[in-house]
């Protein structure tokens, strides 16, 4: 653990030496909201001033019933086969180089993480939360060092193809159980279809999620969540009700990560958020869906060139070290509101406040959240035209 802390003072002093230049360049080139954006170059808050700030009552539609014993602890719902209760999730790194869409089986995940990797271009990481039931994925990729720290938090199973070698003492600190395709031939190969159709190499690999439970036991892997960890990995509404979030209504989110662009748009049918990558609708191309949300938290931080790697990143993914850019938006149900975030330290989960320093709950459903840079998200209750089709 000495290693770790030295690590995070070295990451904390660094972004504090760094956060004026950075936040003045990403309030100059970040996008113009037409209701609410980011403002990243603001001063700080004073701790009196952010507990004194007035929030509205949260409004919460339906009525409050028991919880069933099944619920997923990544979505809330009780969706949970008996034998999947109170077990570790699995955490899968997955390839979102625009090569490689449309990916396979993503739509399958309860919470997908999109966080900025090398050259501006992100990556994800998708959680299941019932081990037996990981379907084949396509494809995967290697870790960037933040991938296994936000893994921690959920005590989950970590799953990728390759690694960050210049972090790897930070990877073994934190002692995960991970496979490796790289060095894993039972769990980990190459679609067929793929490599028939002329995609490149690295864009084919595949975790065979359904083969995990038997490499599990045959390596006599502990399956059941630690103490730490019970229970479910959000604050969620209470169980039979809806949270609206905020005043502001929100049809339309667009979070500019750089060379790779997200976007999402609100279907009052369904309820949910749609995902588009670089402004196209992003399928999951086993089963032609287009990946939808119920939450939306999008989580500004600092994120700054490694001098050691050619544009690889350091990134802070515990938030709270200035109130400034340790903030982001919460969107659901059609609105959204403005957020702070903390995670406390690797095994610790993601928490999520309002502006005066409360604790809020998300609603019950799937789960989309990116990292990104300060500036860099924009939110309106006006859906663009090239979007309405």
């Amino acid at each position: 653990m000495k290693k770790l802390l030295s690590l995070l003072i070295a990451v904390t002093m660094l972004f504090v030496t760094c956060a004026g230049s950075l936040m003045t360049v990403c309030a100059e080139e970040a996008p113009k909201a037409s209701v609410v954006t980011s403002r990243s170059g603001e001063d700080a808050p004073a701790e009196e001033d952010v507990q004194e700030t007035a929030v509205p009552e949260p409004e919460y539609i339906g009525e409050e019933t028991e919880e069933p014993y099944n619920v997923n602890p990544l979505t809330g719902i009780a969706d949970l086969d008996e034998a999947a209760v109170g077990k570790r999730p699995v955490a899968v790194m997955i390839n979102n180089h625009p090569n490689s869409y449309p990916q396979l089986n993503i739509s399958q995940a309860d919470v997908i993480f999109e966080v900025v990797v090398e050259h501006t271009l992100t990556r994800f990481m998708a959680l299941f939360a019932d081990y037996n039931n990981v379907p084949n994925l396509c494809s995967v990729r290697s870790y960037r060092y933040y991938f296994p720290a936000i893994s921690n938090g959920f005590d989950a199973y970590y799953i990728h193809w390759g690694e960050d070698m210049t972090m790897m003492w930070y990877y073994e600190e934190l002692n995960l159980d991970s496979y490796d395709g790289l060095s894993n031939t039972y769990l980990f190969g190459r679609d067929q279809n793929r490599l028939d159709a002329g995609y490149d190499l690295e864009h084919t690999s595949t975790f065979y999620g359904t083969l995990l439970p038997d490499q599990l036991a045959a390596d006599g892997k502990r399956t059941d969540l630690d103490e730490a960890h019970q229970g479910p990995a959000f604050r969620f509404v209470p169980y039979g009700t809806v949270r609206i979030p905020g005043e502001e209504t929100c049809n339309f989110i667009d979070i500019q990560f750089g060379e790779q662009t997200g976007q999402f748009t609100y279907d009052p049918e369904s309820g949910l958020y749609l995902k588009y990558a670089n402004t196209e609708p992003q399928i999951d191309g086993m089963n032609g869906e287009q990946l939808s949300f119920e939450n939306v938290l999008t989580l500004e931080t600092l994120i700054i060139d490694r001098e050691d790697e050619a544009d690889r990143k350091l990134l802070n993914v515990f938030g709270g070290l200035d109130e400034s850019y340790a903030v982001g938006y919460y969107a659901s149900e059609g609105h959204v509101q403005k957020i702070r975030w903390a995670k406390e330290d690797e095994s610790a989960r993601l928490k999520f406040y309002d502006e005066a320093g409360n604790e809020i709950d998300i609603n019950r459903g799937k789960t989309y959240i990116a990292f990104t840079y300060p500036g860099s998200i924009t939110v309106s209750d006006t859906i663009p035209e090239e979007y309405l089709w």
